[in-house]
């Protein structure tokens, strides 16, 4: 949360009031908004979280971060919003905001940038650890797997889009 915050703080600078689009059904969800308040105090930003609990809840949620005027938006790590990223893309554009996400495929829909671990690497770690499994190993026994790489996302249509000049070094970070 915090690495992502710090990344749409430099794209979006003048975002004083970042929304925390977050999934209250998700069990990291109390975790998550508390991560991101943190983050974004240390940035000397200010945070809504706003909630949407279904696909349905979406274009309501993006209408109430309208209203509370936030600056940029902060999309929490859920499945349901990756099933609904085009929605997403779609109301980031609707209300022209600069949207951060945890995944390339935000950034493949639409949305401005993402910063995190790609899909295949965690499926191919999932497939892993179920090999283990079947070749005997106990689930308990099995070492905790943690990312070792990042990848930063821009999408560069949106960011013309939103007036956001794309820096060099991050233009080739992708």
């Amino acid at each position: 949360m915090a690495k992502r915050l710090e990344l749409l703080r430099e794209v979006a600078p003048n975002a004083r009031l970042i929304a925390l689009l977050m999934n209250p059904d998700n069990l990291n969800y109390t975790v998550d908004v508390e991560a991101a308040q943190i983050a974004a105090r240390n940035l000397a930003r200010q945070t809504v979280v706003v909630n949407a609990r279904n696909p349905g809840e979406i274009d309501g949620a993006f209408d109430t971060i309208g209203q509370r005027r936030a600056g940029a938006v902060l999309i929490a790590s859920d499945p349901m919003f990756l099933g609904q990223r085009d929605k997403v893309a779609v109301n980031a554009a609707k209300f022209a905001l600069p949207v951060m996400a945890w995944t390339r495929e935000f950034a493949n829909a639409g949305v401005l940038l993402t910063y995190g671990t790609s899909i295949q690497w965690m499926y191919r770690a999932a497939g892993l650890y179920v090999g283990r499994i079947l070749k005997g190993s106990k689930p308990s026994e099995l070492p905790v797997i943690q990312p070792t790489s990042f990848e930063l996302v821009i999408n560069s249509k949106s960011a013309k889009a939103l007036g956001i000049a794309i820096v060099e070094s991050y233009a080739d970070a992708k």
